[in-house]
């Protein structure tokens, strides 16, 4: 086997030829004539990334993957937001449905309560109201009875009841005799006291008088009572 010198040409080159030279960043053939085979891409057709790509790579897959939890998170709140907007809703409607229901039923028991109000005093019977005959012969009777006339009790009730007087009923006439206010006493010594002096009777004469269905019509006591006073 020889070897050739440094200087020969490549086997097989022709002659004439410049030498063959490796393009730049390319390795020279090994020893046997045969040039180096340029790296063949991967399977698929892509050329191999540089780091640098595969780590934007890599950033881009992880912002898309925060995007994508970022987009669920809201989704969920605003979900969430809708059913606590939807509950609270649904449950003023349904206090404000319960409410009316409610105020209807304490109604009865406030109005069926017992009620402590003490009962009123028993008052009098009202009395009935006197007829307008009843009222004038209480007034006549009044005036008969008076100071100045000094009839007795029983000439006063004729002198009501007369045909020939004030002609009341004899129910007006009892009204009036039973309500008058007068002095009976006072009324025979008045009248002793005028029989005396304007007809200068005597103590004998002025009782009958006194006591006469004709005269005074006093009672036996009144006609007693005015003698024991006469000269008084």
């Amino acid at each position: 086997m020889s070897i050739n010198p440094p200087d020969a040409p490549y086997p097989n080159q022709p002659q004439g030829q410049p030498d063959f030279q490796p393009p730049s960043g390319t390795q020279p053939p090994p020893p046997g004539g045969q040039p180096p085979v340029p790296p063949q891409p991967p399977a698929g057709g892509q050329p191999p990334q540089s780091p640098e790509g595969q780590g934007k790579k890599k950033h881009t897959v992880r912002n898309i993957v925060i995007a994508v939890v970022v987009l669920i998170a809201v989704i969920a709140g605003c979900q969430g937001l809708t059913k606590g907007s939807d509950s609270s809703s649904s449950s003023s409607t349904s206090s404000s449905t319960t409410q009316p229901a409610t105020t209807a039923t304490s109604r009865p028991a406030t109005t069926s309560a017992p009620k402590t109000t003490q009962a009123a005093a028993p008052t009098t019977a009202a009395q009935p109201a006197v007829p307008p005959e009843y009222q004038s012969a209480a007034k006549k009777a009044a005036s008969y009875a008076g100071s100045m006339m000094h009839v007795s009790k029983q000439g006063v009730y004729d002198q009501l009841v007369s045909e020939y007087g004030e002609q009341f009923s004899a129910p007006a006439a009892q009204y009036a005799i039973d309500n008058v206010k007068a002095d009976w006493n006072a009324n025979a010594l008045a009248a002793a006291k005028s029989y005396q002096s304007t007809l200068n009777m005597s103590p004998a004469a002025i009782h009958d008088q006194l006591t006469s269905s004709y005269g005074g019509k006093f009672t036996q006591a009144e006609a007693d009572y005015a003698l024991a006073h006469l000269n008084d």
